[in-house]
């Protein structure tokens, strides 16, 4: 097994166990290829919900450059939406699991097809 899908079966289990979600695999792993390189440094692999940079961060790079989603009021409902889901309390949020929830919530599918 690779390191990538190694990963990928752990940020699976994160969506099961912590956030009730059962995932869709293909799409969790073309968010995961999505993230590039990042997923293999522990720093930029996760996404800290108490940091307003990280999440600015997210907003522009991921939702709005990525998804295309030009709403700031839609963004922001979307991340708060995923963090809730994840657990705000839980430390390591994995990038690919926060990307992985904030696609679904915003019914972006298609763009990862």
């Amino acid at each position: 097994m690779s390191k990538r899908d190694e990963l990928i079966a752990k940020y699976a289990s994160d969506l099961k166990d912590k956030c009730g979600v059962t995932p869709d695999m293909g799409l969790l792993t073309k968010v995961t290829i999505g993230c590039g390189p990042s997923i293999y440094n522990r720093d930029a692999a996760t996404v800290s919900s108490s940091d307003d940079k990280e999440l600015a961060t997210v907003k522009n790079n991921f939702i709005k450059k990525k998804l295309g989603v030009k709403s700031d009021s839609d963004a922001d409902k979307a991340i708060d939406a995923a963090m809730d889901k994840y657990g705000r309390s839980t430390k390591a949020k994995y990038r690919a699991v926060v990307y992985y929830l904030i696609t679904k919530e915003l019914k972006k599918e298609s763009v990862y097809k």
